[in-house]
């Protein structure tokens, strides 16, 4: 475990490292060199951090909801409190729903550098959240985002997005118990 998490961190150090190249507005609150998430120091980890919470908490439920315990994690190391198991599930969705989408906010020019702040009461000098007005629009567009269909790579139906983590939870449920010889990860092509 130790080890795929070696190359896990390999990778996402990586892929993080190429992310500026796909924002193409220009503004330089936007500018992202890298990734910072305790506290966000700029623009775009302030977004990254509140869609990678918010897949969280649905990940979180949709484990729940099958009934895995999502704070026992298999990749992500068990801590008091950080439900493991759902973060371990949501790395299949992160780039394809938050880090798509929050670049996709950049581009289109729907969130602009008026709608941050740096954060305030925090005690972290340089923190960097999203405006009253800004988290509405960002949450507004987010569950907007979540009603697109998609065809499911695996159950090749026509499914919401926001159901995705309901049915992967379902999926690994079903391995879990041998209905099924594999997980099937959701993959998108």
């Amino acid at each position: 475990v130790d080890e795929v998490r070696g190359h896990e961190g390999q990778a996402a150090s990586i892929y993080f490292g190429v992310m500026h190249h796909l924002i193409l507005n220009k503004d330089r609150c936007f500018a992202f060199a890298r990734r910072v998430k305790h506290p966000p120091t700029d623009c775009v980890n302030a977004m990254l951090s509140l869609g990678y919470t918010l897949l969280a908490h649905d990940c979180g439920a949709a484990l729940e909801g099958v009934g895995l315990d999502p704070y026992m994690g298999v990749l992500h190391s068990v801590r008091p409190g950080r439900m493991s198991l759902a973060l371990d599930l949501m790395e299949e969705f992160r780039s394809w729903l938050v880090d798509r989408f929050v670049i996709s906010l950049i581009n289109t020019r729907h969130i602009r550098a008026s709608d941050f702040t740096p954060a305030a009461g925090d005690g972290a000098v340089g923190s960097v959240s999203l405006t009253e007005d800004g988290r509405k629009k960002y949450l507004t567009m987010w569950q907007n985002r979540k009603k697109t269909e998609i065809i499911h790579p695996f159950l090749q139906e026509k499914v919401p997005i926001g159901l995705l983590p309901h049915i992967q939870a379902l999926l690994l449920t079903r391995y879990m118990r041998g209905d099924m010889s594999d997980y099937a990860p959701f993959l998108v092509k």
